[in-house]
């Protein structure tokens, strides 16, 4: 039997509760199915930061390279907005992400039929949403230099912040996101300003390049970033594969987790480079550590178990165990289970591990009937 090994990194909030309740998920499919899955956990965030003095300390990086897949939480809280950007919760998810060279984020937003109502648009223009958005993950205003804080001779002080692109790292994504739209619906919507910055002028350039040369077959189209916010609240059926820069995948992603009805309910992969027969790969729920819930037990974990379920797909090929996963949450969700972010009238609430329970309750019962 193969055995896989997987980092668990908790980070800090809300984060500790819904990767344990997705651990047991894991330990699920380590005892049902052909693969053993291993896990092990180490520190990353504020929390990291209280126990060693970095937001990504050395072991957790080491042992971030050595496994197979890294299942991420949440990093982040008010006790450490006081820090020096350097050592603030956010630059370990930053750091593991550029250290472990993970340039394609991918971030599905489904919106399952009985969530339908709980979105904050009409039924009818989200019931059926299934969008893909690509976004670089390593680049972009995010890392460029320079940047910082300094005052100029005449006592103001000036914020600066660097956005960089080089073509080559556009067009490594651009091929992420056709090869998806490929598998898709076969359009693929690229956004970016070049009306009004350069860099992403040029993003527009080589990502047309790419569809030109490699994929003729895909509908390729371009907007401008305010433009493409509009059309997500406006007509967001009208997308299926969205590719963009650092900056506005962040923002337009979580512009699109609305439309599913929460953010608790938006997972994310994030993809590196193969090496030697391996994806480096880290996948979290689109969601923060959320500090005002976090200990209540209140958390939505189906973010994080559906990023589960995408480490299923995407970093071992397990397709079937991938499916039997997101159908066992959409189950619980057409029962009438909710966790209060989620919940409508009518809905039973639940808090975290009895969410967790209801799709353990699922995948039981989709076992049974295949053993049938």
């Amino acid at each position: 039997m193969t055995t896989k090994h997987i980092l668990l990194l908790p980070g800090d909030g809300i984060g500790t509760e819904v990767v344990a309740a997705t651990s047991r998920i894991i330990d699920w499919f380590s005892a049902n199915g052909a693969v053993t899955f291993t896990t092990s956990e180490a520190l990353i965030g504020g929390t990291a930061y209280d126990q060693t003095g970095s937001p990504l300390p050395a072991q957790t990086l080491t042992a971030a390279h050595a496994a197979d897949a890294v299942l991420m939480g949440a990093v982040g809280g008010p006790q450490w907005e006081s820090l020096d950007y350097s050592v603030r919760p956010e630059r370990g998810l930053l750091g593991i992400r550029k250290e472990m060279g993970l340039f394609a984020n991918l971030r599905p937003a489904i919106c399952f039929d009985a969530l339908a109502d709980a979105s904050s648009l009409k039924r009818e223009l989200v019931s059926g949403l299934d969008i893909m958005i690509v976004r670089e993950l390593t680049g972009g205003i995010y890392f460029g230099e320079p940047r910082g804080v300094k005052t100029e001779s005449d006592g103001h002080r000036v914020g600066f912040n660097t956005e960089v692109y080089h073509d080559y790292e556009v067009q490594r994504i651009a091929h992420v996101a056709f090869d998806l739209a490929k598998k898709r619906g076969g359009k693929l919507c690229s956004v970016d300003k070049a009306n009004v910055l350069e860099a992403t002028e040029m993003w527009r350039q080589e990502v047309q390049k790419i569809g030109d040369e490699h994929y003729p077959e895909i509908a390729l189209s371009h907007l401008y970033v305010d433009n493409a916010a509009m059309q997500l609240v406006r007509a967001p059926k009208q997308f299926d594969v969205m590719v963009t820069t650092n900056l506005f995948g962040d923002i337009l992603s979580d512009c699109a987790a609305m439309l599913t009805g929460s953010l608790g309910m938006l997972p994310s992969a994030s993809l590196g480079a193969e090496k030697n027969g391996k994806i480096p790969a880290v996948y979290e729920p689109v969601h923060g550590s959320a500090p005002d819930i976090a200990g209540r037990g209140i958390a939505n974990p189906l973010a994080t178990i559906q990023s589960f379920a995408m480490m299923l797909r995407y970093s071992f090929n397990l397709q079937a165990q991938a499916d039997m996963l997101e159908k066992a949450v959409s189950d619980v969700l057409s029962s009438g289970i909710r966790t209060g972010d989620i919940m409508s009238a009518g809905c039973k609430q639940v808090g975290t591990d009895e969410m967790a329970d209801a799709v353990l309750e699922q995948l039981e019962v989709a076992s049974k009937k295949a053993a049938a």
